[in-house]
């Protein structure tokens, strides 16, 4: 349970306030003084007091003054649901470093297969594209439900060339999403989820540079989740000669960081799957606040009505 206008609790001090007036009033009260000889005879004319009534009307009181107050208060809890839609981009690092074996066949074809699981297992509403990038960043596939389309692009990712332009890469991403989603209209309970995932092994050579592309998602509230390839003990062959291509999991943090999204560091296949699944999970859930206010407010009203009818009923007439 938590407040969303947590700074109006405030107003139960004056509730508090009025309940220790009352205790403090009882304390004062004093029974009238009766000058007669036959006090029984007095006791059997004399009204009887039901104090206890008087006690349980004000208490009911009270407790509706507290739950008004505790409703302005906004109470919540907090609890998963289902996403009704999403928009994600996969940008996957097609440079040379992505052919180094440290993980098993190699990254790039790790990298796919578990791009094809997290695309199979994605609910079938969201719309998924691809950017594949090494010095350049180019779309693929723009965000589609065409499941077919996104496999067909990830069994022919391009040839592995020199470069990284990861910044690049997150830049174009971001094109994508704002064009698929400039057709809806924004309003303040929209939900559709709009995000990127980053396979790379490490920091960007060309283009813009990382940091200036986490700050362009940062500014479109689109989270960038991380996940970084291979070991420090990575090696590829060019022309001959063996290149340490070590991953850098550290850049790829602070995308993540800078973006709000969920890094993670991967060192084989059965790793990977299991970064794949805990995305897909995040993605197809969010929390939502649900508010109790109404609840408390209906609860207050009908206090109130009960002690102004315990009042009508136990109050003392003349005749």
């Amino acid at each position: 349970m938590s407040f969303l206008s947590p700074s109006r609790l405030w107003l139960l001090v004056p509730v508090a306030i009025v309940a220790v007036a009352y205790v403090v009033a009882q304390f004062g009260r004093r029974g009238p003084a009766v000058r007669h000889p036959d006090v029984a005879l007095v006791r059997s004319v004399a009204p009887r007091r039901a104090g206890w009534r008087r006690h349980l009307t004000a208490s009911v009181v009270v407790l509706s003054l507290a739950a008004m107050v505790l409703g302005l208060a906004r109470p919540a809890t907090a609890h998963q649901v289902s996403r009704s839609d999403a928009v994600v981009m996969l940008a996957l690092d097609t440079s040379l470093s992505m052919k180094a074996t440290d993980v098993s066949p190699s990254r790039i074809q790790v990298a796919v297969d578990a791009a094809k699981d997290f695309v199979a297992q994605a609910p079938e509403g969201y719309r998924i594209g691809l950017v594949t990038y090494n010095a350049t960043a180019k779309v693929r596939v723009p965000p589609t439900t065409d499941r077919d389309a996104l496999i067909a692009a990830l069994d022919h990712p391009g040839k592995l060339d020199r470069g990284t332009a990861g910044g690049d890469a997150v830049a174009a991403s971001l094109d994508a999403i704002d064009t698929a989603t400039s057709d809806q209209v924004t309003v303040a309970t929209d939900d559709t989820y709009r995000s990127i995932v980053l396979l790379s092994d490490g920091d960007t050579t060309g283009g813009i540079s990382l940091a200036a592309g986490s700050a362009k998602a940062k500014a479109a509230k689109v989270p960038v989740d991380t996940v970084a390839f291979g070991t420090p003990d990575g090696v590829v062959d060019v022309d001959g000669e063996s290149i340490p291509v070590p991953s850098d999991p550290a850049a790829m943090a602070k995308v993540a960081d800078a973006t709000g999204g969920t890094t993670y560091t991967a060192q084989d296949a059965s790793g990977l799957g299991h970064v794949y699944d805990t995305i897909t999970a995040q993605m197809a859930t969010t929390t939502e606040q649900m508010e109790w206010t109404v609840g408390l407010a209906v609860l207050a009203a009908i206090a109130l009505a009960g002690a102004y009818v315990m009042s009508l009923a136990w109050a003392p007439r003349v005749a």
